[in-house]
């Protein structure tokens, strides 16, 4: 286990530069650039091969860890060498330290695993003084092929506990939040245990922004593309040959959310996913459905709404009127939250800026009518659309 020695000398004679690393290990401070005081952690692992999975291919999860907290970082064999300031590179010790423990419990330890070392370690701080004084990590789902998956952030960790508790759950955010992928986790760990007996998976049958016509094959092939993300998150935590074998005999089933009606769902965990592109309707549908023994989960995007015009979305409906209702879980992620990849997260969060900026506009023009709109700003559809129109040929 990685051992660090928690005492902390001031160096007697500051130097601009930051104070070499002790090779016998522990935490030293001294004066960095600009006389700002800093701080070298000095870590020992005991397995040089497990060191490595925690450092990463060409040691890019160090280098992620630098660019996440700002501090550097510098391995040596199974020594590896934190400076920065005092709260950062100790911070980064803790986050080396839980790495090589889920190494050394057989986990993998990607850049994802370090943004949520990284979470993990930010919240326990505001964790302590807390009801969940004694939480020192986050939830995970466990199941058989991949063992324990453990959430990357705050907004994850309290998906997990929502899903736990209650036998219905809401969940909306962007894309790239894990919605989808830690229900069908958490759906594969209930059947495993089993706490039900069958999975269920409904998604509309909405194009986003096509038109696909007719699709040939039966029912399964027809609704197969528009399931492809549950097959593939099925797929990450079960064995494919149990996935085939669960689909023929009837313990996982595709079930169109238009064909719903009329049935009882019992014993069974009930995954609706892309709930935002289901109608007000289809919605109180799906929600009667549940019945004795079973679960739901429903998770969807209010931002990317692919229903005609004028159609209400069930799933902002059903969150406006069911979030507050006794035995009702709701997870709500944001952009930050957002876990698929560093860029995503940009991309979410340029689109969410432009849409808030859009609505703060709209809602000034309605409060001052005589404001002309502003017809060369970027990005305004209906400018566009109006210059377009006057240099359109007749």
């Amino acid at each position: 286990m990685a051992q660090a020695d928690s005492t902390q000398r001031p160096d007697r004679n500051p130097r601009r530069d930051l104070a070499p690393a002790r090779p016998e290990g522990g935490v030293r401070e001294s004066a960095g650039r600009e006389g700002l005081a800093a701080t070298e952690v000095v870590l020992s692992f005991d397995d040089n091969r497990l060191a490595s999975l925690v450092f990463g291919q060409y040691d890019q999860n160090l280098a992620h860890l630098e660019r996440r907290l700002g501090v550097v970082v510098s391995p040596n064999g199974n020594h590896v060498t934190v400076k920065g300031a005092r709260e950062t590179a100790e911070q980064a010790g803790r986050v080396l330290k839980t790495l090589y423990a889920r190494a050394k419990a057989g986990a993998p330890v990607t850049l994802g695993e370090v943004d949520g070392a990284i979470e993990e370690s930010n919240v326990q701080r505001s964790l302590f003084p807390t009801a969940d004084a004694g939480k020192t990590s986050f939830d995970a789902v466990v199941t058989r092929k991949r063992g324990p998956v453990r959430a990357r952030n705050a907004a994850q960790d309290a998906y997990l506990r929502q899903l736990k508790r209650h036998e219905l759950v809401l969940a909306e955010g962007p894309a790239g939040t894990g919605k989808t992928w830690l229900a069908v986790g958490h759906a594969v760990s209930l059947i495993e245990q089993g706490v039900v007996e069958r999975m269920i998976l409904s998604r509309p049958a909405v194009e986003a922004g096509e038109r696909l016509g007719f699709l040939p094959g039966d029912m399964r092939e027809k609704v197969d593309p528009y399931l492809r993300p549950i097959y593939d998150a099925l797929n990450d935590f079960m064995e494919a040959r149990h996935v085939e074998r669960g689909l023929q005999t009837g313990m996982i089933e595709i079930a169109p959310l238009a064909f719903m009606r009329g049935r009882t769902l019992s014993n069974a965990v009930v995954l609706l996913d892309e709930a935002q592109n289901a109608t007000s309707m289809q919605m109180k549908m799906f929600l009667t459905r549940l019945g004795e023994g079973s679960r739901m989960i429903i998770t969807g995007d209010p931002s990317q709404i692919d229903l005609p015009p004028g159609q209400r979305s069930g799933l902002v409906e059903a969150v406006k009127l069911l979030k507050d209702v006794d035995g009702v879980g709701y997870a709500r992620f944001e952009e930050g939250d957002v876990v698929r990849h560093e860029l995503v997260r940009r991309i979410v969060m340029a689109y969410e800026s432009a849409a808030r900026h859009e609505r703060a506009e709209r809602e000034e023009r309605l409060r001052n009518p005589e404001t002309p709109p502003d017809l060369n700003r970027e990005g305004d559809s209906e400018g566009l659309k109006r210059m377009l129109a006057r240099e359109r040929p007749r």
